[in-house]
């Protein structure tokens, strides 16, 4: 090797020791700060919760997995991961159905015209109203619907059933077995218009030629929408269902606005969140509430997992 080559590959290593320090440098900030802020917080959760600390004490006994114990025989959290259980089927399905339904018809739902498929007349506007719910603060959504499910005639609801010749008033909140389904109704009126958002965006990233092929061959939209659509933006789907599903796993502050007593009525609407509040703000027990935390936690991670892992199929390129 001659004397320039050595020189040569020096200073391209060198380039390469510059470069690496400089994105370094660039990383090293946001890594410390999601150390601290986020990997920290859960690792002092992993320990608190195999102590007995009420918030107090500045050194909390340790107590191993009796936390965890205490959980199995807690039939109040048995209740709330069923009802985790429930919005995890329902709200998903419920949600992304409808979605889709109304992204089709604000993009496709129109037919051809000009030789461009299109949407609905006033598309634009069915845009924004879809999606107002999502600017709304949770705590205004809790006290428009507690105006909608007042279990009186005076309620919403109720006045309308009076008038089509329902006599006797629904207790939307108070029934235990109406009282989840009321607030899951409200998760997915809330949360129907971001994902026609987000299935809006992936249909419009599909080139108009396939669409237009397709109803060339003869293609309604019945067959356009499962055949077509459904296929191409199954990725946008998968990623709005998992995120549907760790939503499901919290409902934390629609529950602790509508419910009947926080929870109630008869722990008929509580969630794990909830009951982590409680526990640890209410009753001090924060080891506890941590041991619950830490179960929430893995329950959370292990649907993600799964989720991708049972909707995983292959990539339609175009």
């Amino acid at each position: 090797m001659r004397l320039g080559d050595g020189g040569l590959a020096a200073g391209r290593l060198s380039a390469k020791a510059r470069m690496y320090g400089f994105v370094i440098s660039f990383l090293a900030v946001p890594l410390v700060l999601y150390v601290v802020f986020v990997i920290s917080p859960y690792v002092q959760a992993f320990y608190i919760s195999l102590t007995n600390w009420r918030g107090v004490s500045a050194s909390p006994q340790f107590i191993g997995l009796e936390n965890f114990t205490r959980l199995l025989d807690d039939d109040v959290f048995w209740a709330a991961v069923r009802h985790h259980g429930l919005l995890l089927l329902a709200m998903p399905l419920i949600t992304i159905a409808i979605a889709l339904f109304f992204a089709f018809l604000l993009n496709l739902g129109g037919g051809s015209k000009g030789g461009t498929m299109t949407g609905v007349r006033g598309s634009k506007f069915y845009r924004v109203v879809y999606f107002f719910p999502q600017v709304l603060a949770v705590a205004v959504v809790g006290v428009l619907f507690q105006a909608i499910y007042r279990p009186d005639s005076t309620g919403v609801l109720n006045g309308l059933l009076s008038m089509v010749g329902f006599k006797e008033p629904v207790g939307w909140l108070i029934n235990t077995d109406l009282a989840l389904w009321s607030i899951m109704g409200v998760l997915v009126w809330q949360a129907v218009g971001f994902y026609v958002v987000l299935f809006s965006a992936g249909m419009s990233a599909i080139p108009r030629d396939v669409f237009e092929a397709a109803a060339l061959d003869g293609a309604g939209r019945f067959r356009l929408f499962f055949s077509v659509t459904l296929p191409l933006i199954w990725d946008t789907i998968q990623v709005g269902w998992v995120y549907l599903g760790i939503a499901a796993f919290d409902a934390f502050a629609l529950v602790q606005v509508l419910s009947v007593d926080r929870g109630g009525p008869d722990n008929a609407t509580t969630v794990l969140p909830l009951e982590i509040w409680r526990s640890a703000f209410t009753f001090s027990k924060f080891g506890y509430a941590s041991a619950m935390g830490v179960a929430l936690f893995f329950l959370t991670i292990t649907f993600a997992a799964l989720s991708l892992r049972v909707t995983r199929r292959e990539r339609i390129e175009l």
